[in-house]
């Protein structure tokens, strides 16, 4: 048995060294050991420092009970059989004493290890310059100092109680207490040691107390955070009360230890428990239902401008624009004449919807794969700035064949992606595809070539798993690169292939037989220490996401769920925006980040929200940047002004660089952040409201609209766009969102727009030099009696209209479905324009959407068309006075119209043509389905020609320029 128990510890204690010896290793290659030292001293020595207080707390509270045990002999059957216990424990008495504090000691390190953060945060504290309104102390008190006071005094509070209890236990086990028929006997000893004990907790309890007073400016628990009246008034006077009686009761203990008089200190202990009662809970309660209730519209005031103002400044919204607009809905000619940069970079492919679409464009093999949900991002090409949607093309190890998943295949062959993917996003080709403007294998487009950037993909989003790389020079390529020459000829033979060997640095070695094998032990792999595939020049890459690497070198951050990739200084670097967050901001409105960035688009999957946690303050502090071929990591210090990121740079002084080493090139693909923007429109909700009397009454309360174009009732995501704001210079690319009232469970709330916010992401192209508009926040607040149809609204007159529906239903026509793309919003015309993509897609397994009609709204009048120049033109008299994107895309003719008819209405200008004609079709599929019913092919036969007939006449009569797909059905006898 010994034997056994050496051999696991030793096992152990070599698997705990492979992690922590790697885990070395892959600081120092990546250039961050400072992290990897700074961060395991800091939680040794916090663990250390927790363990000896409460080990040594507990040991010699069990030391002075031992000591102070009477000698005696038995005199009763209770005290005899406490002899036969004390008698038992002889032996193993030492080991007890000592075990029982380590263990104690051990959970105690265990726990204060957690909370390393608090106390870097308190050592290297940075104010913040700015006071509360309360007790006028620096922010930086809540933020930094009293959370680590608070930790420190409840772990000494645990040491004390536990402390009390081993000593307590121990007094009674050698008969220092001892139950008797008079009561409880305690010898002198005893009673000194319990005194000091309680004393000490006491005092413990009066520093809590105090710390109490200043927390009440962190309370979220009343009607707005943050001390109100109730509160100021009585709540922070009665813990300054309990805290000097605390303190008063303390002091009597002690004096009793040594006098040997306890009815000061017992009576003392019950005025405390009542004062507790009475003035920390009936006090303030009576305050609140007798003073604060009847007149809470007005008492409250002062505190709710406190809340307010240090809400919005906690979340970035201090310096909001706020812009009334008095949006007409009266579509003119010519109307978007003053509009005409914003039309035409108005995006039409919606990047939620065509990952299918560059799947079956741009894939090219089934180990490649494209994200669920692209990006948006924009490029300067021949001088003018566009926007474009991009992907970069990862390895997808699921999509190698199962002959071919071995070892050897999934980690030395099949290494990395290859390529960027982009496509404009204000036009598609004739046919509804994506117009490209980077595609293929080899990379080719106007944003570079495979020459001109690195194209190679090893660190990405999909990249989860291990890969061995590196040769020495002259060494036969092993690792697939991409497919060869003209890939969309290339068959799946293995000669059509490309070899390629990694050159870069960009993971610890394991060319020698230690670091081989214990990278084997971590991964638990006897492949990778057997391999004959793994040399003295070979690298291990793994925690590829950039998500992953990011959090490891800045373990302080909390990054942004949707990284995305960019072109820039000749590589693909993915771009991570990471936050500094604290949950102990006064007078600050928490918020719950994954309720607050949860969509319609994190709930589909297509992205990440942000980890359940709860806050009160938030800066996009830091921006990231992630090297996709080697891995390598920048840090920016993108708001260099922020006091928790000035502490944390104290901590780790050489790893975050000051954003003027930012080059040009990455500077101009900056974007302000998604969930810094989902968290401070959840709060702009209420907080747009600046008045303390109209934000109490609550009838001005916004809410974020919910997706349109699902079924679910989830929030819509926000949009990137480039748009010129009303009373804005230029255009910027800008992320954007809606209001609309206040919605509320089980009642009926009106869908029309309130608001309409953008942030800025535009920070400019010159190396170092941020620009000044970068992060402004303009919100754009329509009139109370508004009649701007919101996007549920819209969305609902565009399915409704029978115009539309007739148009959209030749699309239907051959087993296709219709997909609504994203619905956008534009302050456009002096009004808002919704502009929605309609996507056709078949029913294939190959199939994938292609834009096919561009639906547009502008107060209660309706366009659409089959592209949006056309479909501008028609909502607006003929004119719209701006030329769109996609205005050299022919389509064809005669394949657009206007509405304005309330849903259910005919149309007045109805094609009678196109309505027999899917009247005919429709009679044809039913007529199909009962010959398939019947198992009369023949009558199947003649159902289908007349479908065909059908279609070909809707499609005459419609004009359309491309021809839906007729159904493909293989008809089988029934039994």
């Amino acid at each position: 048995m010994p034997t056994i128990i050496v051999v696991a510890v030793l096992v152990v204690a070599l698997l705990f060294f492979s992690g922590v010896y790697t885990d070395l290793l892959w600081f120092n290659q990546i250039g961050y050991s400072e992290v990897f030292w700074t961060e395991r001293i800091a939680k040794i020595l916090i663990f250390l420092a927790a363990f000896l207080i409460m080990a040594l707390g507990v040991y010699f509270s069990i030391r002075a009970a031992y000591k102070a045990r009477p000698v005696y002999a038995p005199d009763s059957e209770h005290e005899d059989n406490l002899n036969r216990y004390q008698l038992q424990l002889e032996p193993i008495r030492r080991v007890v004493m000592v075990g029982v504090p380590v263990v104690f000691g051990l959970f105690a390190g265990t726990a204060a290890m957690s909370q390393w953060e608090k106390v870097m945060l308190f050592l290297y504290r940075v104010p913040f310059g700015t006071t509360d309104p309360e007790f006028g102390l620096d922010l930086s008190f809540y933020t930094n100092t009293l959370p680590f006071l608070g930790f420190l005094v409840g772990m000494l509070i645990s040491v004390t109680v536990i402390a009390f209890i081993a000593g307590i236990l121990t007094h009674y086990l050698y008969g220092a207490i001892r139950l008797t028929e008079r009561g409880i006997f305690a010898s002198r000893q005893a009673q000194i040691h319990i005194a000091i004990l309680a004393g000490i907790f006491l005092l413990l309890l009066a520093g809590n107390f105090w710390l109490g007073r200043y927390a009440t400016l962190q309370d979220n628990g009343g009607y707005r955070a943050g001390a109100m009246f109730t509160d100021v008034h009585a709540v922070i006077p009665t813990k300054a009360i309990l805290a000097a009686a605390a303190l008063i009761v303390a002091v009597l203990f002690i004096v009793a230890a040594f006098m040997g008089k306890w009815k000061l200190p017992l009576i003392g202990t019950g005025m405390l428990v009542v004062t507790a009662i009475v003035a920390g809970g009936l006090y303030p309660w009576a305050i609140q239902q007798w003073q604060v209730k009847p007149s809470e519209g007005s008492v409250e005031l002062p505190y709710i401008e406190r809340n307010i103002n240090m809400t919005r400044d906690a979340y970035g919204l201090t310096g909001m624009e706020v812009t009334p607009y008095n949006a007409t809905i009266t579509a003119e000619a010519g109307a978007l004449r003053q509009d005409a940069d914003t039309a035409a970079n108005i995006r039409l492919l919606d990047p939620n919807l065509i990952s299918s679409t560059f799947a079956q464009l741009e894939q090219y093999r089934p180990y490649y794969k494209f994200p669920k949900t692209l990006n948006v991002d924009r490029y300067t090409i021949d001088g003018k700035v566009q926007d474009a949607v991009i992907a970069v093309r990862e390895l997808n190890p699921a999509g190698i064949s199962p002959e071919q998943q071995s070892w050897y295949n999934q980690h030395l062959v099949y290494t990395h992606g290859y390529g960027v993917v982009a496509a404009y996003g204000n036009t598609v080709t004739a046919d509804g595809k994506p117009e490209f403007m980077q595609a293929g294998v080899p990379s080719e487009g106007v944003l570079g070539t495979d020459t001109s950037y690195q194209p190679r993909i090893y660190f990405g989003q999909s990249t989860t798993d291990y890969s061995v790389v590196g040769a020495p020079s002259g060494t036969a390529p092993i690792e697939l690169d991409r497919p060869q020459g003209n890939a969309a000829a290339a068959t799946d033979n293995a000669s059509d292939e490309t070899l390629t060997t990694f050159t870069g640095n960009a993971g610890p070695t394991v060319g020698n037989w230690f670091n081989r094998a214990m990278y084997a032990l971590k991964f638990q792999s006897t492949d990778l220490l057997l391999t004959n595939g793994v040399n003295e020049k070979s690298q291990i890459l793994y925690d590829r996401t950039p998500a992953e690497r990011v959090a490891k070198v800045a373990p302080y951050l909390t990054l942004d769920g949707n990284p995305y990739p960019a072109i820039v200084d000749g590589k693909v670097k993915w771009i991570v925006d990471g936050y500094t967050t604290s949950s102990y901001y006064p007078y600050s409105q928490q918020q719950q980040l994954q309720e607050a960035t949860t969509d319609s688009l994190t709930v589909a999957g297509g992205i990440a929200p942000l980890p359940n946690a709860s806050i009160n303050y938030i800066r996009n502090s830091v921006k990231a940047t992630v090297d996709a071929y080697d891995g390598s990591v920048e840090l920016f210090a993108w708001d260099a002004e922020d006091p928790i990121l000035k502490a944390w740079e104290k901590v780790f002084p050489t790893t975050v660089k000051p954003f003027t080493e930012m080059s040009a090139d990455v500077m101009s693909h900056v974007r302000y952040p998604e969930d810094l923007f989902k968290v401070q429109r959840e709060l702009m909700g209420r907080y747009h409201v600046t008045d303390p009397t109209n934000f109490f009454k609550n009838t001005l309360a916004w809410s974020v609209p919910d997706d349109p174009t699902t079924k679910a009732t989830d929030k819509q995501p926000p949009y990137y766009l480039s748009l010129k704001m009303p009373g804005q210079d230029k255009t910027a690319f800008s992320l954007t969102t809606d209001f609309i009232p206040q919605e509320v469970k089980n009642t009926d709330s009106r869908n029309i727009l309130y608001g309409f916010m953008a942030a800025n992401g535009d920070a400019g192209n010159v190396k170092g030099v941020k620009s000044p508009d970068y992060g402004k926040l303009q919100l754009l607040q329509l009139p109370d009696a508004t009649q701007v149809p919101g996007p549920g609204q819209v969305q609902n007159t565009f399915q409704s209209d029978p115009t539309v529906s007739e148009q959209l239903n030749v699309l239907k026509l051959g087993q296709s479905d219709v997909i609504n793309g994203n619905l956008l919003t534009l302050p456009m015309g002096g009004g808002m324009l919704y502009v929605q993509p309609v996507y056709v897609q078949s029913t294939g397994s190959t199939s994938y959407p292609t834009l096919q009609r561009v639906l547009v709204a502008f107060g209660d009048k309706i366009g659409y068309a089959a592209t949006l120049n056309e479909a501008l033109d028609k909502l607006f008299g003929g004119d719209s006075g701006a030329v769109a994107g996609d205005a050299g895309v022919n389509k064809g003719e005669g394949t657009g119209g206007t509405s304005t008819d309330k849903p259910g209405v005919p149309s007045g200008g109805e094609n009678t043509a196109l309505a027999k004609a899917l009247s005919d079709a429709n009679a044809a599929l039913q007529a199909g389905q009962a010959a398939l019913a019947k198992g009369d092919f023949a009558a199947y036969g003649t159902a289908q020609k007349a479908l065909e007939t059908a279609i070909a006449a809707a499609i005459a009569a419609e004009g359309a320029a491309v021809v839906p797909s007729t159904p493909e059905a293989t008809p089988s006898a029934k039994p």
